[in-house]
């Protein structure tokens, strides 16, 4: 059963919604669903860190003039195997669905293929761009930075932030779907601090630690002045990824890594390398790789009997199903967040869903 504090709305509807805000901040019809499509496609597993709680912070960065509409792919440097852009300050969603369309045939031809982009949009959930990737049978590595201008994971033993939550993604093609995994090298991603914070929540044991370096489970915290700061995944080894990864995307990409000249604004800068497991020892043996060690992992004896054994990706194929036929929880603060934007665009909220209990 729902909590008091939550509502849901169908995904069809929630989608229109999105792409109706969007559309009356004068983002074009086609930009404005491919962004309000992977949003809630988000939502529908269970990320809502980079769900539709995102949409009003876009339309921040349109007024802002910080996110662009309308603006082509730049090209900058291509060979056989490397593809180099300036997103030009486009939504993500838009420019990440570019960015893997050049990517795909340079890795089928040469086997193995890089791309980069500087000053993109809000890229969104990065499993959705991995996914796609391995549903077109290529495996793939993603990893993206905030342009040296985010800061909010300290380093073990610090008190400042210093890097960025600087996620990674891989992808890798199955006999059926794909398999995903997608994590942020610190603790948790900064959005579903943010989601807490909206949601009137606590924040977990082990998160966050405030601007003197104290553990605290209070969200605002996080983007008090001065901030407090995301624990690093897996401490030492946590940090050391993510400032490494931090160092690739921003340095090939011709973006920034921290700390960013004073003139630079907060973006994403994106470093995805696909491979074409054919030209390598042929998709046959890759999948059956895939599979077995799958089946191996599965067949583990779980500790509680009642439980199954999940692999990446199976918690958000469960969450896809379950609301794509009974609808997406929001808390309400997401909501009303939502319902006010709308009141001053003028458009017309969808009902949520009348639940029986």
């Amino acid at each position: 059963m729902l909590s008091a504090d939550m509502v849901t709305i169908g995904a069809d509807d929630l989608c229109q919604f999105a792409s109706d805000l969007f559309q009356a901040s004068h983002v074009p019809h086609d930009e404005a669903d491919a962004v309000a499509a992977s949003l809630v496609d988000a939502n529908l597993c269970g990320h809502e860190s980079h769900g539709v709680i995102r949409v009003v912070e876009y339309l921040g960065f349109l007024e802002q003039g910080a996110v662009q509409t309308g603006v082509d792919l730049q090209i900058i440097t291509r060979t056989p195997s490397l593809v180099v852009c300036d997103a030009q300050f486009g939504f993500g969603q838009v420019q990440m669905r570019r960015l893997i369309d050049l990517i795909e045939p340079l890795a089928r031809e040469q086997g193995l293929a890089c791309g980069t982009m500087r000053r993109c949009g809000h890229v969104g959930r990065l499993g959705e761009w991995v996914e796609r990737l391995a549903q077109r049978g290529l495996a793939c590595l993603l990893t993206v930075n905030d342009n040296g201008v985010l800061t909010s994971v300290a380093p073990p033993g610090g008190i400042e932030p210093r890097i960025s939550t600087n996620p990674v993604a891989i992808g890798v093609p199955t006999s059926a779907e794909p398999m995903a995994l997608d994590i942020s090298t610190s603790v948790v991603a900064n959005g579903k601090v943010r989601v807490a914070q909206v949601a009137g929540r606590t924040c977990p044991d082990g998160w966050l630690l405030d601007s003197l370096g104290q553990p605290t489970t209070d969200p605002a915290t996080r983007f008090a002045d001065p901030p407090g700061t995301i624990l690093p995944m897996g401490g030492y080894k946590g940090f050391g990824l993510g400032m490494l990864l931090d160092i690739l995307t921003g340095g090939l990409s011709g973006g920034y890594c921290p700390p960013a000249p004073s003139s630079e604004v907060e973006c994403n800068n994106v470093l995805v390398i696909a491979f074409d497991p054919a030209r390598f020892s042929g998709m046959d043996h890759f999948v059956s790789q895939s599979e077995g060690l799958c089946e191996f992992v599965r067949s583990a004896t779980p500790v509680d009997a009642a439980t199954t054994i999940r692999l990446p990706g199976d918690r958000g194929r469960q969450l896809r199903e379950t609301r794509e036929a009974s609808g997406i929880p929001l808390d309400r603060g997401t909501w009303n967040q939502l319902l006010d934007r709308a009141t001053t665009l003028g458009i017309a909220a969808p009902a949520p869903i009348e639940l029986s209990l």
